[in-house]
């Protein structure tokens, strides 16, 4: 009689990459560094007028059931610089357990941190739990986003089933100065379609301005966020000091667009940096 052997199990993954930087003559610098496939930190050379860059890479082209990321982003006292991903990280499909992604972005007195990940796709029926978590000291700065698009849109397909947790949490010198989560869990076109919810959108993004100055910056927001693209809504306000804009977009791409224009010029407001994106966002 034939011999009926199981399908071996299939090999999860656990990324690990963590990144410091400190301020040492007059520059911010390298203090630590650990990464583990499949995460991979790249250094590439950067403009002038711009702290130092780091830039995320995923190996295994995305995430499956159980796989974990785990990331730590810290700049030390009086240091700067910006972290950010090469691509989208992608979700797949997958009936296994929840794929896993724990981000945590320190930020010393007087450093200034931004966060600045590509967009993560989530496949239809995909499982993710991500949290954010910013532990800040001080007058510590920190401009920190994220943008989840709901299925493969240029292929037509939505994110009808499945589980997407977003949830963040903000603390200053060891006080909870904000916190938040998103939730869909099930059948979620219902709520994504519902005119009380999504009403359409097929992605959203969050970006916070945490630190001195950020709270008079409400009104520079309002102005950059004027004459949206069509199917594009965003709304800034202001949360415990916190400058917060959310953005919904009946198109991936364009709503895309329109928060990379608002960073580059809210990162000139708030951060003194030039106005302007990677050059790996335009590729």
């Amino acid at each position: 009689m034939p011999v009926s052997v199981p399908a071996p199990a299939r090999l999860r993954v656990h990324g690990t990459a963590e990144v410091a930087f400190r301020h040492a003559d007059g520059a911010s610098r390298l203090a630590h560094l650990y990464q583990h496939d499949p995460l991979k930190v790249l250094f590439p050379t950067v403009p002038a007028g711009e702290p130092p860059w780091a830039v995320l890479v995923t190996t295994s082209g995305g995430m499956v059931g159980g796989d974990r990321l785990d990331v730590r982003a810290e700049v030390r006292d009086g240091a700067e610089a910006l972290v950010t991903t090469q691509a989208a990280e992608k979700v797949y499909r997958s009936a296994e357990p929840d794929c896993l992604m724990e981000v945590a972005l320190a930020a010393g007195p007087g450093g200034a941190l931004e966060w600045l990940p590509q967009e993560t796709i989530l496949f239809d029926q995909a499982r993710l739990r991500r949290t954010t978590r910013a532990d800040l000291s001080g007058d510590a700065r920190l401009m920190a986003g994220e943008m989840l698009v709901f299925g493969r849109t240029a292929m037509g397909e939505r994110f009808r089933r499945g589980l997407a947790r977003d949830a963040w949490e903000i603390r200053r010198d060891g006080r909870l100065v904000w916190a938040d989560a998103q939730h869909l869990d099930g059948g979620c076109a219902a709520v994504l379609d519902d005119p009380a919810c999504y009403g359409g959108a097929v992605a959203t993004g969050t970006i916070l301005c945490v630190g001195p100055g950020a709270a008079g910056l409400l009104d520079r927001a309002r102005d950059l966020l004027d004459a949206p693209p069509d199917g594009v809504r965003a709304a800034a306000g202001i949360v415990e000091d916190i400058l917060l804009v959310r953005w919904l977009g009946r198109e991936a791409r364009a709503m895309r667009g329109a928060y990379g224009a608002f960073w580059a010029g809210m990162r000139e407001a708030f951060l003194g940096r030039p106005a302007r994106l990677p050059r790996l966002w335009h590729v």
